[in-house]
């Protein structure tokens, strides 16, 4: 039997509640060849899902050919991460080993701290993860936002754009009215 070496996870609290994490799963041996535009959308559908049912968003996720990261946040006191990327990695898991392909074992994962939470810093993380493409070579420089396989996911809100210029309004609105309103009360 092979022995696998797993990456240290914090706490469990760590990814309740009001979290906020930057995720990255890999293909398995880097394997590139499976990222299209259905993919991309079957991607959305399961991140919807996975999403929607823990009371996360997603200010920006970007599919590279071998990787995917992802910022989420949690909006209710009960939403969990762990939980959500469990869902999610299952179901993509599935997807892709019908194509030939496989996630590694485990995700990386990045709980941003206090700090990074903030707006400004959040923004910052957000276009390092949307400027991936630029950094390898996939789109020209400043030529990020026309790279097809990055979005944002809000359960319920798909006229949300990540570069669109009054995306962070309507993201911070959009997140203020879910944290006031849960789900659906």
């Amino acid at each position: 039997m092979t022995h696998r070496d797993h990456l240290r996870r914090l706490g469990r609290a760590a990814y309740l509640g009001n979290a906020a994490v930057h995720w990255t799963l890999t293909v398995r041996d880097r394997r590139t060849g499976w990222l299209d535009a259905k993919m991309y959308y079957h991607f959305r559908e399961l991140l919807t899902h996975s999403l929607f049912g823990q009371m996360i968003v997603c200010p920006i996720f970007c599919l590279m050919p071998d990787h995917i990261h992802m910022v989420w946040l949690g909006i209710l006191e009960h939403s969990d991460q762990k939980l959500a990327m469990r869902h999610l990695r299952t179901r993509l898991n599935g997807s892709l080993s019908a194509i030939g392909f496989k996630l590694q074992d485990q995700s990386y994962d990045h709980v941003l701290s206090e700090d990074e939470r903030q707006e400004e810093a959040l923004m910052e993380v957000c276009e390092y993860i949307a400027r991936n493409p630029e950094r390898s070579g996939l789109v020209a420089v400043d030529e990020y936002a026309n790279y097809p396989f990055t979005g944002c996911l809000v359960p319920g809100y798909p006229e949300l754009k990540p570069f669109a210029s009054d995306f962070w309004i309507r993201f911070d609105r959009t997140v203020s009215y879910l944290r006031k309103n849960g789900e659906g009360r």
